[in-house]
């Protein structure tokens, strides 16, 4: 079963699109998507559009989010320090004038009790435009969102197969503060996922338990990097860190569990019947889980010129570059062959789709 699972990371995101465009080119078509924050928007442009009109949508969201910076002539393409300043610039612009068709700034006269920084409503309408509700919920393609509950700190995933989705849920996964305000949903207020985990891959290996899968995870902040060397780029590091959550945690901790998986395979094989058919053993099969999952992992690598605020730069230029490298990744990983030095057995099997050879 072949499954797509999505970090957040704000601008980032544009990387998940030239991701999917990728696979979209080899013909691959996800059974499933999970996501967090922007890998939510994605996702439900993804799951909410039929086949022949998801690429066209995902552009059309990332074009209508990016714009040029402004004064480009002032930043030659090709020099190092021109390409740091035109990000620089691009992200001080994000900052004081949002980002079109996503959000807003809030000025302080418009709220006597101001909560975020910035107003979601031109995403909401971005949303409601660009994605069928009517077929992501009843369509092909399964969706579950992470949000975290402003009140409780609960975190919970919202799945197209358990209820009926519809904008709240993919804005409430994307809604990171103070910048975004909480989404309202039943009654109970909801803020990004991120804030408790930015990667869903465990949700997808525990509500997929039976099936064997195919798992693309597209991680926008890389979990090992240099030793930083200068302020901004212990900030850089820090945020790569914090937001790449959970990533290596739960492939390692699968890994782990391989090896008894296989030795209560073997066990169970040789328990007599009335043993094999208890209560107890049928526990075990399904911690077990006779299945395999391969985890190929598409690693957003910086750009030389990026910094700290590389999910807050909205610019055209940058979106372009960032969706070119997803293509380029996925064409990377198809003539790497990564998997195929993996186990053929049952369990959770991950290996780096983008490591340098």
């Amino acid at each position: 079963m072949p499954v797509l699972v999505l970090q957040g990371g704000g601008a980032l995101g544009s990387y998940q699109a030239g991701v999917f465009a990728g696979l979209d080119d080899m013909g691959y078509c996800p059974k499933a998507v999970a996501g967090i924050s922007i890998g939510a928007i994605n996702g439900a442009l993804i799951a909410g559009n039929p086949p022949e009109r998801r690429r066209e949508r995902l552009m059309t969201f990332w074009e209508r989010v990016t714009g040029s910076p402004g004064l480009n002539f002032l930043f030659p393409p090709g020099i190092m320090m021109a390409e740091m300043l035109r990000h620089q610039w691009a992200a001080a612009g994000t900052a004081v004038w949002g980002a079109p068709g996503f959000f807003r700034p809030r000025w302080p006269w418009q709220s006597g009790s101001q909560t975020a920084l910035y107003d979601t409503t031109p995403l909401r309408d971005s949303l409601n435009e660009l994605v069928d509700w009517d077929y992501l919920n009843g369509g092909p393609v399964r969706l579950a969102v992470g949000a975290v509950n402003v009140e409780t700190g609960n975190f919970r995933y919202f799945c197209s197969a358990q209820q009926r989705l519809d904008v709240r849920h993919v804005m409430a996964s994307g809604a990171l503060p103070p910048g975004l305000p909480p989404v309202e949903i039943d009654g109970q207020w909801w803020w990004d996922g991120g804030l408790v985990s930015n990667t869903p891959l465990d949700h997808v290996l525990d509500d997929h338990d039976d099936a064997d899968l195919t798992i693309f995870q597209v991680d926008l902040f890389p979990a090992r990097g240099a030793l930083p060397t200068s302020l901004p780029e212990v900030e850089e590091r820090a945020a790569d860190i914090r937001f790449s959550s959970r990533t290596r945690f739960t492939t390692d901790a699968q890994a782990r569990l391989n090896g008894p998986r296989e030795a209560w395979s073997k066990l169970a094989a040789r328990l007599p019947a009335e043993l094999r058919d208890s209560a107890e053993a049928k526990l075990l099969d399904r911690l077990a889980r006779g299945r395999r999952a391969v985890v190929a992992q598409l690693v957003y690598r910086d750009q030389p010129w990026q910094g700290a605020a590389k999910g807050r730069e909205f610019s055209r230029d940058t979106m372009q570059v960032h969706w070119r490298q997803g293509v380029a990744d996925v064409a990377a990983m198809l003539e790497r062959r990564g998997w195929a030095g993996l186990p053929t057995g049952p369990g959770v099997w991950s290996f780096d789709a983008t490591a340098q050879p």
